[in-house]
Parts: structure tokens; C-alpha cells; sequence
């Protein structure tokens, strides 16, 4: 056994499950504000049904995410301590404003809007679940802060005799040019994973011709909010692209499973052959668009992996410095294929919808169903590609993530915490599914008395 290989199973399946959640919050809290603002500004009651039932799904998520949050804080102490020691004064700042700052706005005001149904004005008690959208958007950046700093150091010096990193400027910290072009790609992931959620549910009502006044707007809410992201995604996804090949030519290069140095360089839909692509078959190839996805020109020269390998063998020593290429290969296209189909799914689902209509045939309705899955799919591998296209680098170009794992922790433990946390996760991920199946098929809750209306009762 492995301790390294072990801990990085760990982080990577605690991760993986807990940005699930992520992107859903964030998504459904703007959603949910924008049906309450419907509500505020025309006074009609399926607007506040509708804030009511997605509302608690929200609210569902919300509370299993940050469960899942907090376990995977704990890794960085259990697993990688000389990590934690190496950037512990980088990560310090951006996360204890996370926690501070951004994650105190949204609970905060989580529960006032919670508790303050026809407690609070309705101008305040909107204004609430605003600072709560707000508030998960800004500890996406704090955190997103973070991780972009491993990708791209920056506004540190390096104690030798300490051996760690030491933060010099916390400004350029959080305008990092990886944060800046990783955060609204984030965001679009994020408002596309709550659209297409809301789309599915809808759907399954609507296929069932069942609560139409709420779920009709919740449906065509969703499908634009859906469109609008998806095109935010692609667009920030190939600024991000040319940020990516300034700062880490080589996953760029493993994006492609490109050998050699191109000039123009083209982009493989997919391929035939060896995992790796060192041997294809058959390759299906759009001529010079990995060269305009990389420099912004279609006549962009692209370095391969073996020139790049051989530049870091130089500057960094002997070693082998390619991620693995199978996993940002498909990971990348599996990513990509996903958005592009669920930017079909709000094209196609707002020209069946347009005019008051409603398609007759069910098989729609069930396409719309199962497209909760894409934007899970995307969000996951992307974050695959991210992380595992940086190896074999913690932090890109300084610490080795051979070098952050802990010393003294023995593969056995590693092992043993791996099992008890896949166990605990794939018992929440029951709860989680069966909540938001129950809660998901019920009824929106009927207009009832101002008096009578005083929470998101889970009991309806």
C-alpha cells in the first residue's frame, strides 16, 4: 500500500462529493431569489409556492455541503501536513475569509430568510435571500483563491530555512489571472447545474400535467438561466484555456495528448487507439483549434509534452513531469461534450416551451429528467482535469505532491479513514438523493394565510 497514492484516493473522492453540492447551492439560491423577486414585484401567490418548494431543496443541499465541506478541511491535517505547513500562511488568509466574511453572510442571512416569512418586510426578507446568493458567489471566489494559487503562485517568497511558503501580497493573491478567468467559469458551471435541476423537476410535473402554474415559469426561468450559462462557460472556458497554457503549458499540452510542438495545432474531437494517444487509429481532428483554444489564433504554436517534459527536466531536475494523460485527455472532452449537450437541452427546451406550449410526448419530459446528470458529469470531470493535469505539482512548480503528504502517517490509517469516509459519504449520498426525491415529487405547498406561512415547513 500506498500512502500517497491513498491520500490522493481520498482527497480526490471527498472532493468530487462534495463540489456536487457546490455548484447546485450556488446555482438554486440565484434562481430562487430571482422567483422571489417575481414574487415581490407582481404579488402573485404561484411565485411564492414556487420560492417555497424550490426553497427547500436549496436547503437540502445546503446543509449535506456543508457536512461534506468541513470533512475535506479536515484531509489537510490528517493527510497532507507538510502541505498544510508549506502554504498554511498562503491558505490562511483567502479561507478564514471565507469563513469569516463570506460563509457568516450567507448563513446568516439563510436564516432570517428561513424564519422571517411574513416576520420581516418583504423588501428585507428579499434582501436576505439576495445576501445569501451573494454571499455563496463571493466564498466561491475566496476559495477559488486558493486553489488558483496552487495552479499559479504568486505574492509569496520562499523561507528555505523554514521550508515554506510565505505570503508577501495578499492583492495579488485574489487577482491571480487563473482566479479572474476561474471564477466566472465556475459561476456559469454553478448557474447551469441549478438551471438544469430545476429544469428535471419541472419536467417530471409538467410530464405528469401536474402543479402547471408553478412549475410552467419555474421551467422557462430555468431553461434561459441554463442558456445564459452555458454560454458564460464556454466563453470564460476558453479565456480560461489561454490562461491555463500561459501558466501550465503542459496541461494543455495533456488536454490534447499532444507529443509533439505544433504550429498550427489541431484539436481531436475524439480518437481511436492507445488510452494516451500516443498510437491512434483514427483520429477525428478540427484543423488549427487547439491552436486558437491555446493562443487565440488558429495559427498559435502549441509545445508538446516531450518538449515541455524536457524544459522541466532541466529547470526543476530529473523527474517525470507529465500528468496522466487518459485522465485529462477524455476527462477534458467528457467536460466539454456535456456543456455543449446541455446548451442543447435549453435551446431545444425553449423553443418546445415557447408560445404557452407544453410538448406531448413523454419521452421529452424524460430526456429533460435525465439531464440532471450533465451538468454533474462536467462539473466533476472538469475539476479532474484541473486538479490531476497540475501532477505531478501541489503547488505548480514548487512543491511536489510527493512532498505534501504527511510523514508520519502510515498507509493502514490512510486506508482505513479512506474506507469510513467512502462509507459515510455513499450513506449521505443516500439521504441526499431520497430527500430531494420526496421533497422533489411533492406538491408546492398551497396559498395559505399570512398568519398560518411562517416558515419553510418540511412538513407539507
Amino acid at each position: 500500500m500506498d500512502e500517497l497514492l491513498l491520500a490522493r484516493l481520498q482527497f480526490g473522492v471527498t472532493t468530487v462529493y462534495h463540489f456536487l453540492f457546490v455548484p447546485i447551492t450556488i446555482g438554486l439560491s440565484l434562481l430562487v431569489a430571482i422567483l422571489q423577486t417575481q414574487y415581490f414585484r407582481t404579488g402573485d401567490e404561484k411565485y411564492k409556492r414556487a420560492v417555497k418548494f424550490w426553497g427547500k431543496l436549496f436547503l437540502i443541499n445546503f446543509a449535506l455541503g456543508l457536512v461534506t465541506g468541513i470533512v475535506q478541511e479536515f484531509q489537510f491535517g490528517m493527510n497532507w501536513s507538510d502541505y498544510s505547513r508549506f502554504v498554511g500562511d498562503i491558505f490562511g488568509a483567502p479561507l478564514a475569509i471565507e469563513a469569516l466574511l463570506a460563509f457568516f453572510l450567507e448563513s446568516t442571512f439563510l436564516g432570517l430568510w428561513l424564519f422571517g416569512w411574513d416576520k420581516l418586510p418583504k423588501g428585507i426578507h428579499l434582501a436576505c435571500i439576495w445576501a445569501v446568493a451573494i454571499g455563496t458567489t463571493l466564498s466561491a471566489y475566496f476559495i477559488l483563491a486558493a486553489n488558483s494559487w496552487m495552479q499559479n503562485p504568486v505574492g509569496y517568497t520562499y523561507d528555505k530555512a523554514a521550508n515554506r511558503a510565505e505570503l508577501t501580497s495578499f492583492g495579488d493573491v485574489l487577482t491571480n489571472k487563473v482566479v479572474l478567468a476561474t471564477f466566472p467559469h465556475t459561476i456559469f458551471a454553478a448557474w447551469v447545474t441549478g438551471g438544469i435541476l430545476m429544469i428535471g423537476i419541472s419536467a417530471w410535473h409538467l410530464g405528469r400535467r401536474r402543479n402547471l402554474d408553478v412549475m410552467r415559469p419555474s421551467l422557462r426561468l430555468a431553461l434561459v438561466v441554463t442558456l445564459i450559462g452555458t454560454v458564460g462557460f464556454l466563453l470564460s472556458g476558453d479565456q480560461l484555456g489561454k490562461v491555463m497554457t500561459e501558466t501550465q503549458p503542459m496541461k494543455m499540452a495533456a488536454a490534447e495528448a499532444l507529443y509533439e510542438t505544433e504550429q498550427p495545432a489541431a484539436f481531436s474531437l475524439f480518437t481511436i487507439g492507445s488510452l494516451d494517444g500516443k498510437t491512434p487509429i483514427y483520429s477525428l481532428e478540427v484543423p488549427g483549434l487547439l491552436s486558437f483554444l491555446a493562443t487565440g489564433s488558429f495559427d498559435g504554436k502549441v509545445e508538446g509534452i516531450n518538449d515541455l517534459q524536457a524544459q522541466y527536466t532541466a529547470q526543476f531536475g530529473p523527474g517525470d513531469y507529465r500528468p496522466y494523460i487518459p485522465i485529462t485527455y477524455w476527462g477534458f472532452r467528457i467536460m466539454v461534450g456535456a456543456g455543449l449537450l446541455i446548451g442543447l437541452v435549453s435551446v431545444v427546451g425553449l423553443w418546445l416551451t415557447r408560445g404557452g406550449r407544453l410538448p406531448e410526448k413523454r419521452w421529452v419530459w424524460r430526456l429533460a429528467i435525465w439531464s440532471i446528470a450533465l451538468p454533474l458529469i462536467a462539473c466533476s470531470f472538469g475539476w479532474i482535469f484541473t486538479e490531476m493535469g497540475r501532477q505531478p505539482w501541489l503547488v505548480f512548480g514548487v512543491l511536489k505532491t510527493e512532498n505534501g503528504v504527511s510523514p508520519t502517517v502510515p498507509a493502514g490509517t490512510v486506508l482505513t479513514s479512506l474506507l469510513v469516509y467512502t462509507g459515510l459519504y455513499g450513506i449521505l449520498a443516500v439521504i441526499e438523493v431520497g430527500l430531494m426525491l420526496r421533497f422533489a415529487k411533492k406538491d408546492p405547498p398551497a396559498e395559505t394565510p399570512a398568519d398560518d406561512d411562517a416558515t419553510l415547513d418540511f412538513a407539507y
